[in-house]
């Protein structure tokens, strides 16, 4: 990988690893980019830690690479992705969401719901590092929807991936409006290992680059509006 590869950071599902994107990860690989694993093992617990656990990562990547990073975010990851978006646009070079339900969270097939209510349940018995009911439906729930639907910077690319044959959450909750929306034909968990999927992705990470180029290479305009000083 050349030393001045885009960084690449993905982030899993709800219930999944880094290993569920390994495939997806090794096509970026060899179109060029550089990979790097959220670091989340099964994405069960609190969104809000979970964001900023994240966060760190985000900074520590940008840092150690020089430059923004782009994020790719199956289902719940790219949830989160769309929160760190609007919360560390500095650090954000662009970003990918795939069957994400960031305009309704709660647009959902009533299994992934009871898998939600289970993992509360083990958590008022004491189960620690799960979703507790605050993250489920009190403030912790709040504030990270309100984070996904903050205003994004006009720098930061963003594509958002659905399919009508999801299964899992509404296709029309996946669509923001601040997004240029893709459709692929593929399941819901299929979006983290369908090789038409990896090559929207590639496609997309690929735009969010030339729109960067071409932004920075167009000339200044402002100096041209400023009002003439009268001599």
């Amino acid at each position: 990988r050349r030393p001045d590869a885009q960084p690449v950071l993905l982030i899993p599902g709800f219930m999944a690893g880094d290993a569920t994107l390994k495939g997806m990860a090794a096509m970026l690989r060899g179109a060029g980019y550089r990979t790097y694993r959220s670091q989340i093992h099964v994405n069960v617990g609190c969104t809000r830690e979970a964001a900023d656990r994240l966060e760190r990562r985000l900074e520590s990547i940008a840092i150690r690479r020089g430059r923004k990073v782009s994020i790719v975010g199956h289902s719940l990851g790219g949830m989160l992705a769309r929160g760190l978006a609007a919360r560390r646009p500095d650090l954000v070079h662009g970003i990918v969401s795939m069957g994400s339900p960031i305009m309704a969270p709660g647009a959902v097939h009533g299994v992934l719901a009871w898998d939600a209510e289970m993992l509360t349940r083990l958590a008022r018995a004491g189960f620690g590092g799960l979703m507790s009911d605050d993250c489920v439906g009190g403030e912790c729930a709040r504030s990270s929807f309100e984070e996904m639907q903050a205003p994004l910077d006009p720098d930061v690319a963003f594509t958002a991936i659905y399919s009508r044959r999801d299964g899992i959450v509404d296709w029309r909750a996946c669509i923001d409006p601040a997004a240029e929306a893709v459709e692929v034909p593929t399941s819901h968990l299929g979006m983290a290992f369908d090789p038409v999927v990896f090559d929207v992705v590639r496609d997309a990470l690929d735009r969010h680059q030339v729109m960067r180029a071409s932004r920075a290479a167009a000339p200044d305009v402002s100096a041209q509006l400023r009002p003439a000083v009268n001599r």
